[in-house]
């Protein structure tokens, strides 16, 4: 993934633009799947909070934390694409 030892360079963001960019179009569409038990403003709720996640986290530069960004956001979305609703873990 990586050209930069520790920060993210313009190629390594340029890079993986695509994959986030699907992640967050798949994370926005599985929360309108009918498996998930939500009504409409939890479904809304739900995708404004996935927006803002990734609103906050576009100007991220460190290459371990955007690898664990993307790896968070696979793991949600197989959460849902199983009908259920990821949980916060503390």
């Amino acid at each position: 993934m990586a050209k930069g030892l520790i920060w993210a360079t313009t190629e390594d963001l340029a890079r993986n633009r695509g994959r986030v960019l699907m992640l967050y179009r798949q994370i926005l569409r599985s929360i309108n799947s009918p498996d998930l038990p939500l009504n409409v403003a939890a479904r809304l709720a739900k995708k404004a909070e996935a927006r803002s996640i990734f609103l906050m986290h576009s100007e991220e530069r460190s290459l371990h934390n955007i690898e664990d960004l993307i790896d968070c956001a696979e793991y949600a979305l197989s959460i849902l694409k199983k009908g259920e609703v990821p949980k916060i873990i503390q």
